[in-house]
C-alpha cells in the first residue's frame, strides 16, 4: 500500500514518462520526414550497357544484311560488269532518275530517260560515263555515279554427288580441287574418275573439260586441275 506522502512522487514520475514518450515520438517523426538521399549516382548500370571499354570491344557486332556486305573487294575502274550483277545508278538531285537495276541476260539495263544501255563488258566508271552522256540530252549537267551492289556474275556452280552442291562466289582463283573441298567433298557413290567442267566459249558453244580426281591426287596429269571461270558448271556424276 502506498502512503499519502507517495502521491506527489508518483505524479512526478508519470509526468516524466509522458515527456519522454513525447520526445521519442517527435524524433521519429523528424526522421521520417527528412528528404531521402540522392541515389542516382549509386544506381546500378544497365546490364545491357558495357561497363568498361574492354567489355564493349569484346561484344561482337551482328552480321550486316545490307547488299554492300555481299560485295567482294572490287574497284570501279577495273571490275568488269557481268550478267546478273546488280547496279546502283545515282543521279545527283534527280531521285526519279536514280535506280537499282539488274543486268539482264542480254547484257542490258534500262534507265529512265535513257532507255536501254549496254552494261556487260564495261567497268562501272565506263558505264557511268555513258549514262552521263545519254542524260546530257535531257538533264543539265548530270552528275552520275554507278556502283556494284551485288556481284552475281563472278560465281560457279557445282552439282551432282557432293555434300554441298550449289553456287559459289568466284572472287579469288579457285581450282577444281578447291571447288570440291568447298562443296564438302564427295558423297559415297561419286564417280571420281568421271568429273567434268561445262564451260561456255566466246562463240556460244559449250565445251566439256574432263577431270580424273584419282589421277590428280596421285600427282598425275596435274594439268587437269584447271582454274574455274565465271559461269563454269562442275559436274560430279
Amino acid at each position: 500500500m502506498y502512503s499519502r506522502g507517495d502521491a506527489p512522487r508518483m505524479r512526478n514520475f508519470m509526468l516524466v514518462i509522458v515527456v519522454l514518450v513525447g520526445l521519442c515520438s517527435m524524433a521519429a517523426w523528424a526522421q521520417d520526414s527528412a528528404p531521402a538521399a540522392d541515389t542516382t549516382s549509386a544506381a546500378p548500370q544497365d546490364s545491357s550497357t558495357p561497363a568498361t571499354p574492354n567489355e564493349a570491344k569484346a561484344t561482337p557486332l551482328p552480321p550486316s544484311n545490307t547488299p554492300a556486305s555481299r560485295v567482294p573487294a572490287i574497284r570501279n575502274d577495273n571490275y568488269i560488269v557481268g550478267v546478273g550483277d546488280v547496279l546502283e545508278v545515282n543521279v545527283w538531285k534527280e531521285g526519279e532518275l536514280s535506280k537499282t537495276v539488274p543486268v539482264r541476260p542480254d547484257g542490258m539495263i534500262t534507265l529512265p530517260l535513257v532507255g536501254e544501255i549496254k552494261a556487260v563488258g564495261l567497268t562501272p566508271i565506263q558505264l557511268q560515263d555513258q549514262v552521263t552522256t545519254a542524260l546530257q540530252k535531257v538533264v543539265s549537267e548530270p552528275q552520275v555515279t554507278v556502283m556494284v551492289v551485288s556481284v552475281n556474275s563472278m560465281s560457279f556452280n557445282i552439282m551432282g554427288q557432293v555434300n554441298k552442291p550449289g553456287y559459289y562466289p568466284l572472287t579469288r582463283p579457285i581450282t577444281i580441287l578447291d571447288a570440291i573441298a568447298l562443296s564438302g567433298g564427295f558423297r559415297d557413290f561419286a564417280k571420281q574418275k568421271k568429273i567434268y567442267v561445262l564451260r561456255r566459249t566466246e562463240n556460244g558453244t559449250e565445251e566439256r573439260l574432263k577431270f580424273n580426281y584419282k589421277e590428280v591426287i596421285k600427282g598425275k596429269n596435274m594439268a587437269q586441275n584447271i582454274k574455274l571461270l565465271p559461269h563454269d558448271v562442275l559436274v560430279v556424276p
